[in-house]
């Protein structure tokens, strides 16, 4: 599940594990802010919703947090489109 998704701070990312191989999505922060920059899928995982259980688990913290987002990275935004729920978290650049 989504819940296996986890910030690290020190590479300034959220990650997923999965089959012992790392999908991440990549970020900067400010305060009340973040913006999606990047997110990798390595092709080995490819074809398995790795990348949005990634997308969930991250923007779930995010909303936690209590922070807006800037989805820069496009796999962020057309997640973001196509889970309107996450709408009220984005923010203009």
């Amino acid at each position: 599940m989504a819940d296996d998704v986890h910030d690290n701070p020190e590479k300034k990312r959220f990650e997923l594990t999965v089959e012992g191989i790392t999908a991440y999505a990549e970020y900067v922060r400010k305060p009340g802010v973040i913006t999606f920059t990047h997110t990798i899928v390595p092709e080995a995982l490819g074809g398995k919703g790795v990348g949005s259980r990634l997308a969930k688990g991250a923007l779930d913290a995010v909303r936690a947090e209590g922070l807006k987002v800037v989805p820069q990275c496009p796999f962020i935004a057309a997640y973001i489109k196509k889970h309107p729920e996450y709408q009220p978290l984005v923010v203009a650049d």
